[in-house]
């Protein structure tokens, strides 16, 4: 055999051994099964890319675990973020490497707790402590600790002393960004969703701080009167005009009178108020105090925020909503009063 014909065998024999190995390797680090099961997996913070690849083998997820190795070497992956995962053994190890790296919700196993315009904050501690499976009084008390309260006035620039006077029944009432959170990391405690909500909150009034200093409010103040404004609006349309209306009442310096603040000292909510209730003595209660009560009532929108800012001037000091949400303006007590004896629901 001559010199020529044994180097075109050796080449040949050296290319099929590459095939070979590069078939073997792609087959290696490709998908365990057709099939999409779901598999969770859990990667702590601090492990190694080793480590990472040995929890990946245990649950399943690895075809080949030289070929594993050998992938990791050739790719390098510095990233990979601690979650709780839902994969799949239809993913191969590129897929669930570029996960680990980029986590999206898709394949996080979130935590989701839901805020809701308008909510209180006795509503949010239901929420968390069925989300979370926790005791409604343990989130309660961390909602309250004065030590953890100052030291996130000291973080968040719109959070100040006055969440701490005597006299308010939740601190953080009003703050707590009406939003959906999906709290992706594992074991998430009730401190890390008051701070996802604060950080939403954070985001949403920054771009007003100019805004409410011109009203000669502080913010506090602002999410206050705001929080009336939510909690007595039905529709859109209406919140600047009925942030209108309890403007004309505190530049009259007349009562704001909203039976929701009265609800909120007795900690109920709905609209019907009797005249009993109407005597409790709470700084919450603006048929008994002028001005603003002591804090908000509850969450706050964005939307709601800006009718405040934007609010609709006009000449009415009274306003009544129908069963179907409708809102009657009045601009005198006669006329209201005729209105609410006229359409009166509940």
């Amino acid at each position: 055999m001559s010199k020529s014909k044994k180097i075109i065998i050796f080449v040949g024999v050296i290319a099929l051994l590459i095939l070979a190995v590069s078939i073997y390797y792609i087959q290696g680090v490709s998908s365990v099964s057709k099939n999409k099961e779901d598999v969770v997996v859990t990667i702590e913070n601090g492990q190694g890319v080793q480590s990472i690849l040995e929890t990946l083998d245990d649950a399943g997820l690895i075809k080949n675990r030289m070929c594993a190795d050998i992938f990791l070497k050739l790719n390098h992956f510095t990233n990979l973020k601690a979650n709780t995962y839902i994969l799949n053994k239809g993913m191969n190890l590129n897929d669930i490497f570029s996960i680990l790296e980029k986590p999206s919700s898709k394949y996080v196993l979130s935590t989701k707790i839901t805020i809701k315009e308008g909510e209180t904050i006795p509503e949010i501690v239901k929420t968390i402590s069925k989300e979370m499976k926790l005791n409604e009084k343990d989130v309660l008390k961390e909602l309250n600790d004065k030590k953890y309260l100052k030291s996130l006035i000291k973080e968040y620039w719109f959070l100040d002393n006055d969440i701490l006077k005597d006299g308010i029944k939740y601190p953080l009432e009003g703050y707590l960004y009406p939003e959906t959170y999906l709290l992706s990391h594992k074991d998430p405690t009730v401190k890390s969703f008051i701070e996802e909500a604060l950080d939403m909150m954070d985001e949403k009034l920054a771009p007003l701080k100019e805004d409410i200093k011109k009203m000669n409010w502080s913010t506090h103040q602002f999410l206050t009167f705001s929080s009336i404004v939510e909690r007595e609006s039905l529709f859109d349309e209406d919140r600047p005009q009925i942030a209108g209306v309890f403007m004309n009442r505190l530049n009259t310096n007349m009562r704001l009178q909203s039976d929701i603040t009265v609800n909120y000292a007795w900690q109920k909510t709905g609209v019907k108020v009797t005249l009993n209730q109407l005597t409790i003595d709470s700084p919450y209660n603006t048929y008994k105090y002028n001005g603003l009560p002591i804090g908000p009532i509850s969450s706050v929108s964005l939307k709601t925020m800006k009718s405040c800012i934007d609010y609709q001037k006009n000449d009415y000091l009274y306003f009544f909503a129908k069963k179907d949400g409708k809102v009657i303006y009045s601009k005198t007590l006669e006329e209201h009063n005729r209105a609410v004896k006229e359409n009166k629901w509940y």
